[in-house]
């Protein structure tokens, strides 16, 4: 049997790492961005840049996309010239971005009526270092079937694929993973600040705590970088956890189900990138607490 074609659709912080995976372990890759520069390291790596989404479609079994939210997901799969312009009963799309659980039904059972294609929403964890050492938590939502058929090519990019259940199922864990995330890095920053007016070395505080009930492993890669006010290597953006936590209040006022901590998380994440952190790492989360360093 010939290897799966893939199409990815998106190369930024965690699409480029994913598709150089995908590459390495010989699976034929063709990848389209918006904007073409970002594809150069793909690119050189053996992969084939294709003109246009629908031109991807064509040339792929799989389509793999990696964007930003809904909408842009929305936009690429039925706005003009998109995925399903082009995609056939057979193919599969597989949405690794965090979205909204309902427009994925919708998007989903869309694209299956259109023109008969599958759709496996799973969504990733383990931020821009589980995506260069293939080591990803996958939460995947979607036929049974499917996510057998994809295990193969996940393999490169995970340590571990849950079938969480249908169609939309994915991203309602992915929501409840960044709701603990979150909270977990604002409560992180209050720690890093307190610390350090009370005379302690935050920069120790990761390593103390290591391998205790309070670690994590955002704990040892954020703690020590808010502490040594290392914000240069964005490996996440604050912007994305606004947008997952704005997406968790949604999810849970729908449900009727109480969650406060995501509802203040939420505004103090708000708070934090409209002071213009949007775009930067949320190890710069500290500033809430701490006085900026020179």
């Amino acid at each position: 049997m010939h290897s799966p074609r893939i199409g990815f659709i998106g190369m930024g912080l965690m699409g480029v790492p994913m598709s150089l995976r995908l590459l390495q372990a010989g699976f034929p890759l063709t990848v389209w961005n918006r904007n073409p520069a970002k594809t150069a390291t793909v690119a050189a790596a053996g992969a084939v840049v294709a003109g246009s989404v629908a031109e991807l479609v064509r040339s792929s079994d799989i389509i793999m996309l990696c964007v930003t939210d809904t909408a842009a997901v929305e936009a690429l799969v039925f706005g003009e010239g998109g995925v399903a312009s082009a995609a056939q009963v057979g193919q599969l799309l597989v949405d690794f971005s965090s979205i909204d659980p309902e427009a994925t039904r919708t998007m989903a059972a869309r694209l299956q009526q259109q023109c008969g294609a599958g759709w496996v929403d799973a969504p990733v964890s383990g931020g821009v270092a589980g995506a260069e050492q293939g080591t990803l938590a996958i939460m995947a939502g979607g036929e049974a079937s499917d996510i057998e058929r994809l295990q193969p090519l996940l393999v490169p990019l995970s340590q571990r694929v849950t079938r969480m259940g249908p169609v939309g199922a994915g991203q309602v864990t992915k929501i409840c993973n960044q709701m603990l995330v979150s909270c977990n890095v604002l409560v992180m920053a209050e720690v890093m600040a307190l610390a350090e007016k009370a005379g302690v070395d935050a920069g120790l505080i990761p390593a103390a705590l290591k391998g205790g009930f309070a670690d994590s492993i955002p704990l040892q890669l954020t703690g020590p970088r808010m502490a040594g006010r290392d914000f240069e290597a964005v490996k996440w953006h604050v912007k994305t956890l606004l947008k997952d936590l704005d997406m968790a209040n949604a999810l849970g006022k729908s449900l009727h189900s109480a969650i406060p901590m995501a509802g203040l998380g939420a505004e103090l994440m708000r708070l934090h990138a409209s002071k213009g952190h949007a775009d930067h790492d949320p190890c710069t989360l500290i500033d809430l607490y701490a006085e900026p360093r020179p």
